[in-house]
């Protein structure tokens, strides 16, 4: 179950985010997820730019995120979120998936074919979408 800095991570990635990349990416927290490969529920899934039927909304996403962010709750394994990009978003076509670990202030990015890069301070870039942020900005 998700914390209070859970939350806040949460909030502050997208804030960050929607201020520099509004005009080229969606970012949907807690959206659910219908993949070929399984369903989820990132704490945040990043999209190109969506179209919008205000009519109609969209409950599950078919169509997979170009990245996923998940953050660490205090009640949940490491594992639980490895397993999860491995088998369920790697898998439907997941571009990259970050795992942020508030306790340690750290986010690893994990791309299906590069090997996995770690923040602990400075600037985060996403090679898969080119996505940058001040880590400071996130845990802040």
């Amino acid at each position: 179950m998700p914390g209070k800095n859970h939350n806040r991570i949460q909030h502050r990635l997208n804030v960050e985010l929607a201020k520099r990349y509004d005009q080229q990416y969606d970012f949907l927290p807690e959206q659910d997820l219908e993949l070929p490969t399984g369903r989820a529920v990132p704490d945040l899934a990043i999209y190109p730019n969506l179209t919008y039927d205000w009519m109609k909304d969209t409950v599950r996403m078919t169509d997979p995120p170009l990245t996923t962010i998940e953050i660490l709750s205090p009640r949940q394994a490491l594992t639980d979120l490895t397993d999860k990009i491995q088998a369920v978003y790697f898998p439907a076509g997941v571009k990259s998936c970050w795992i942020v670990i508030p306790p340690l202030q750290t986010v690893h990015i994990l791309t299906p074919d590069q090997p996995i890069a770690t923040f602990t301070s400075g600037l985060i870039t996403d090679p898969a979408t080119g996505i940058s942020l001040n880590l400071e900005g996130i845990f802040k």
